[in-house]
């Protein structure tokens, strides 16, 4: 049977699959636009092929085995990376949904993605695939060319890690919002004790300039110096016009922060219960191309 049987012939056939090959393909790279990369290549391959039974098994194994030689290549450049490494900010998290009902399924956090980029790239597909996606390991071993057993080993090792490096659970969303709020006027008043009671006494916060913007070359770890980081950041903004966009960013509620009105970066959060135990603040221009580069103020 060949593919054109497999389709329907009017507008876009591979629709019911764009947002979990996307999801699946982001969450494995961490990069929005490179997800969009894998997920053409793959439309291209599936065009090409004939005899397709499963459109969306052969999708996502084909987008599982290019991540993964694409996570090769990464590796070689994230050690020459210029301080911390974050995960592309997206603010469109509903469509990269795997359509599952996993405890994972809606979790896009820069917390939950950290966890993930310090797997192994084959424990990171098998965790996904199963735990987040809900695919049965018998399909896993399939798609990554490995035994059922071993598939099954590679998520529980997995599974273990996201537990031990993922915060508390998420925050309420206006309990999110309040701590946002609060910590924008605290850096406005240029408060350090003010901001700092915001914070986790271990808080820390990881900036991402890509050697591009400046950026803190390590991640800045302890409420207080959190804190005089941040105000420092606000006082290198004098003389400029700033503006702050609430933005829902990977799933929660954060900000979008224009100077001169252009996107300068993206700023997140972890809560952990009434504190902020974790900050992300993204300012690598090639990381935010795909985001509204300029403000409507």
């Amino acid at each position: 049977m060949s593919m054109s049987s497999n389709r329907p012939h009017d507008g876009d056939p591979l629709a019911p699959h764009r947002g979990r090959l996307l999801g699946l393909a982001y969450r494995m790279l961490g990069s929005r636009s490179d997800a969009e990369d894998i997920v053409q290549d793959a439309y291209l391959r599936f065009a090409g092929a004939e005899g397709v039974q499963n459109p969306e098994a052969f999708l996502v194994t084909v987008v599982t085995r290019l991540c993964l030689d694409r996570l090769k290549s990464a590796k070689a450049q994230r050690e020459v990376y210029v301080g911390p490494w974050l995960p592309e900010p997206v603010c469109d998290a509903e469509g990269l949904s795997p359509d599952a009902a996993t405890e994972l399924a809606d979790d896009l956090s820069f917390a939950l993605l950290l966890a993930l980029d310090r797997l192994s790239p084959m424990q990171r597909a098998a965790f996904l695939l199963h735990d987040v996606f809900d695919t049965p390991f018998a399909e896993v071993a399939a798609m990554l060319d490995r035994s059922e057993a071993s598939c099954r080993q590679l998520a529980t090792r997995a599974r273990r890690a996201v537990r031990d490096n993922r915060p508390a659970p998420a925050a309420t969303p206006d309990s999110h919002a309040r701590l946002l709020t609060a910590f924008s006027d605290a850096v406005a008043s240029g408060n350090v004790r003010q901001l700092a009671e915001l914070l986790r006494a271990d808080a820390v916060a990881l900036t991402d300039g890509g050697g591009r913007k400046f950026a803190a070359l390590n991640p800045i770890i302890g409420a207080d110096k959190v804190a005089r980081f941040f105000i420092g950041l606000a006082g290198k903004t004098a003389g400029h016009h700033v503006h702050i966009e609430p933005a829902i960013i990977n799933g929660a509620v954060g900000a979008l922060l224009y100077l001169d009105g252009e996107l300068d970066l993206t700023l997140s959060m972890a809560i952990d219960g009434e504190r902020i135990a974790a900050i992300y603040v993204v300012r690598n221009p090639d990381k935010l191309r795909h985001l509204p580069s300029a403000s409507r103020h």
